[in-house]
């Protein structure tokens, strides 16, 4: 008990960094925790064994390899069943969404609303979190955190949205301030039994974040993320696994690139920006059709490109924004010389109707040709932007288990 007393207490500082492994898929077994933590084999042991008894992974000793497999087989690791959670939400034009995320980006439950969103952020916030307190009811699971998306730039280390242009809120809405205030009255408690941490973020940054740990990003060391989900269009930069949101939080407002030349009039005060001619209302009204109340703008978009794309006037609005969104990312190719970009929301369906339409517009448009082209995806993570808000929750658990659950 004394040797094993010290293993763990020699691979302490190694929680977290283990935790991150496992949990963003890099560890599936205790051999590959061991190699990934540069740990001797008994410490990445002792280590596990504390993960899994602070409810955090599963440790299988079950034999992984066929039988007669030379060498010990490697015990397997994953993210505990039952384990605890985040609360996630996300605010958009057309509504909101709540969900609960473990670890590993898994979503547990997810409750949608549609609304109005009024000029009052705590009226949809009130509502948001109070889907995320009921699915937290349901399902019994201890919360680690609380995790916020919103359509907007956040400035740091405030939590204020800076610039909610396809929301009635004001500009510089205390969002966070909001949002604690909320999940206070709703009583979400931590499993310290007081209140849990709060965060927020731009709805795309975060999107981005989760598809590096989780999705189509992984691995990539200089990851671009454009995507226009029901309104508007955002971008985000991954540097090295961090987001690179500049000196306070507002960095890579992508929709603000002009694309069209004394094109329509942008929130922004300037004219022609991806922003409005490269959202799902563009493709609506460059395909002729009237955008109806029943659904969201985003799925009509989305509906109509997967549904009727053999129909001549739906296929030419579909070109006509796959050449405004190829000149956009032209240009940030230009700018940023990203290693891979991933495409979500519309552009993620624009890319699947005709990826090699889109491929030719940024290789011609962009400084470096084909030569230089860099591989173009689509988000590979269903709700994004829920993963991602959660991911801000879980950051305090990966950077230091025992601090949070200990």
């Amino acid at each position: 008990m004394t040797q094993i007393r010290t293993r763990l207490e020699r691979g302490r500082g190694a929680l977290g960094p283990a935790l991150s492994l496992v949990h963003t898929g890099r560890a599936p077994t205790r051999a590959l925790l061991t190699a990934g933590l540069g740990v001797t084999r008994a410490t990445a042991g002792a280590v596990a064994a504390e993960l899994e008894a602070l409810g955090l992974i599963r440790v299988d000793t079950r034999p992984l390899g066929p039988s007669g497999a030379q060498g010990r087989p490697s015990h397997r690791l994953d993210v505990a069943p039952g384990g605890p959670v985040a609360l996630a939400a996300q605010v958009h034009a057309d509504g909101f969404r709540a969900a609960l995320v473990g670890l590993g980006g898994e979503i547990v439950a997810t409750a949608p609303g549609s609304m109005t969103v009024p000029a009052d952020p705590a009226h949809v916030l009130g509502a948001v979190v109070e889907a995320g307190a009921e699915l937290l009811r349901e399902s019994g699971r201890v919360c680690v955190g609380a995790g916020l998306a919103v359509p907007s730039a956040v400035a740091e280390p405030e939590g204020t949205a800076l610039n909610p242009l396809h929301l009635a809120w004001p500009a510089g809405a205390p969002v966070r301030e909001i949002f604690a205030a909320q999940l206070a009255r709703l009583g979400v408690l931590g499993p310290d039994g007081e209140q849990v941490p709060s965060f927020v973020g731009n709805d795309v940054n975060v999107a981005a974040l989760a598809e590096h740990r989780h999705g189509a990003g992984r691995d990539a060391q200089h990851l671009l993320v454009v995507a226009s989900g029901h309104r508007g269009v955002g971008g985000a930069l991954v540097l090295g696994g961090r987001l690179h949101t500049g000196s306070s939080g507002l960095a890579l407002e992508v929709g603000h690139l002009t694309v069209v030349p004394d094109g329509r009039p942008c929130h922004c005060g300037s004219r022609g920006c991806l922003d409005v001619e490269a959202d799902p209302l563009a493709f609506l009204e460059a395909a002729g059709r009237d955008p109806g109340p029943e659904v969201s703008l985003f799925q009509q978009a989305r509906d109509l490109l997967r549904e009727e794309y053999a129909d001549p006037s739906v296929r030419a609005a579909a070109h006509v924004l796959i050449d405004r969104l190829g000149r956009g990312l032209a240009g940030l190719v230009n700018v940023l010389n990203p290693d891979r970009i991933l495409l979500g929301g519309l552009h993620r369906h624009l890319l699947d109707a005709d990826p090699e339409a889109l491929r030719s517009v940024v290789a011609d448009r962009s400084l470096w040709g084909r030569s230089g082209s860099v591989p173009l995806l689509a988000c590979a993570l269903d709700h994004n932007s829920l993963v991602g808000a959660a991911e801000l929750a879980w950051q305090p658990v990966l950077d230091d288990p025992l601090s949070v659950l200990g």
